[in-house]
């Protein structure tokens, strides 16, 4: 690797060497202040993939330098910037060790990177399994909380399962195209014929089995609610956002660069859409948990975009990235404010916990209830947009049927998610047994209710963005 191709990975080089710098110098000067450090380090790499264009379009035939691995970057860095600010606070009434904390979430950031620019199978292997080796340690850092470790245990292994379909499936399709890189792998599948060789088909199945594990696709997305409710709510914010949505950002290129053989795989794609959203909504209605309820109402968000990826064509690819950033920004909202609720000894999760929450904080509840209705697509909250552009793709692509059940699945997830909402307005409580939140959870949940109604109503410069980068 010369450098110039170092230039190219500048962002991911400087997020890992900052956690680096941080896990060393904080072992000598622990603080809750590193976490600050990070949010600059996060900051910069951002700066970095925003500002400089490298001066090669690959970096060792693994990872593309191109606009559209450059916005993931900066979308990721910025998210990785926003969590350290939320788990400030956090970290310091848990007695986490803030310099660990730190360096967990930057590496996280940095693997997130690199899955979102992987332009081969071996760059998509090893950025999947660089932050999800991190998220491992990460839900199970509070170590005195039972629940955290039951679920780092059940993520280990249903992550090891994931890790175990991933290598084996890309060794199959490997075997059949002799090449790990994307442009190759389509032309080594491709049989006389026409159609994919058996052999790709098959390594091609099992990488969509543990696609699904990582993402939680129905029906692998068992493991969701018990590692959602057991994880520190930062880190839950960070598992439901980034790490999903850095596989489908890695997933658009591999797809497109399939072309028709991907009609091969459109069978496999469209049931695992629809069993999600159908799973996911039957899932989440009975709920009274809002962690177990925003981890299936995921299951069900994860069926949209399966749907984009399904399509595939340029229209349904910008709908898919728009529905990314729109499911982002509010999943981060509301488990943001989780996160500013959590008292020293445990999190609010029960919906019990919420009530008359909208007259004693009502700033946060606000967020929350934007959140919850930008999830459930209501206008002019971004959510709608997004499963606008999803429902529009699907009937234009030719797939009625899962446009008729997204609508369905959208209808009723109004239940579930007016239910907190309601229950945050009923009747008053007692001002002191939720916690009152920093200024730096303040500033996070800022941005996310502007993000979600500045979207919503203007969101015409981010899709014209979209459609210049995208591949």
């Amino acid at each position: 690797m010369n450098g110039l191709e170092l230039q190219g990975l500048l962002p991911q080089i400087l997020l890992a060497l900052g956690a680096t710098a941080v896990l060393m110098f904080g072992a000598w000067y622990p603080s809750h202040r590193w976490i600050l450090v990070g949010v600059g380090i996060s900051v910069a790499a951002a700066l970095c993939a925003a500002l400089i264009t490298p001066a090669v379009p690959e970096v060792a035939h693994l990872y593309s330098t191109g606009s559209y691995a450059r916005f993931f970057v900066v979308v990721w860095a910025i998210l990785g910037a926003l969590t350290l600010l939320l788990s400030l606070r956090y970290t310091e009434i848990h007695d986490l060790p803030g310099s660990e904390y730190t360096s967990l979430v930057l590496f996280a950031i940095c693997g997130m990177g690199l899955l979102s620019s992987a332009s081969s199978l071996l760059g998509l292997f090893l950025g999947l399994e660089a932050f999800t080796l991190v998220l491992y340690i990460l839900i199970a850092f509070k170590r005195e909380d039972p629940r955290g470790a039951e679920a780092g245990l059940k993520y280990l292994v249903m992550g090891a399962v994931a890790t175990a379909f991933m290598a084996f499936g890309i060794a199959l399709i490997y075997a059949a195209s002799g090449s790990f890189h994307l442009p190759e792998v389509f032309a080594g599948l491709q049989q006389q014929a026409g159609g994919m060789r058996a052999l790709g088909l098959v390594g091609w199945a099992m990488m969509l089995v543990a696609i699904g594990f990582k993402v939680s696709l129905a029906p692998f997305h068992l493991w969701t609610p018990d590692v959602y409710q057991g994880a520190p709510a930062p880190v839950t914010g960070l598992l439901a956002t980034g790490s999903k949505g850095a596989v489908f950002a890695a997933l658009i290129p591999l797809f497109a660069a399939l072309g028709p053989l991907k009609a091969d795989l459109n069978l496999i794609l469209w049931v695992l859409a629809a069993l999600s959203m159908l799973a996911g909504t039957l899932a989440a209605l009975p709920q009274r948990n809002l962690k177990r309820m925003l981890a299936y109402s995921s299951v069900v968000h994860m069926g949209y975009l399966m749907i984009g990826l399904l399509v595939g064509d340029a229209a349904a690819q910008r709908a898919l990235v728009f529905y990314i950033i729109a499911y982002t920004i509010a999943t981060l909202g509301a488990f943001g404010v989780l996160t500013s609720f959590s008292r020293v000894d445990d999190e609010p999760q029960d919906y019990a916990d919420f009530r008359g929450l909208g007259y004693l904080h009502p700033r946060r509840s606000s967020v929350l209830a934007a959140c919850l209705l930008s999830l459930a697509g209501i206008p002019p909250l971004v959510g709608f947009f997004a499963k606008f552009g999803i429902i529009t793709a699907a009937l234009r692509g030719g797939y009625p049927g899962l446009a008729v059940i997204a609508i369905i699945a959208a209808l009723v997830s109004l239940y579930y998610y007016l239910a907190p909402i309601i229950v945050l307005f009923m009747q008053e409580r007692d001002a002191s047994e939720l916690r009152r939140g920093c200024r730096q959870e303040y500033i996070v949940l800022a941005l996310c209710f502007a993000g979600l109604l500045l979207l919503g109503v203007y969101p015409a410069p981010l899709l014209e963005l979209l459609g210049m980068i995208l591949p």
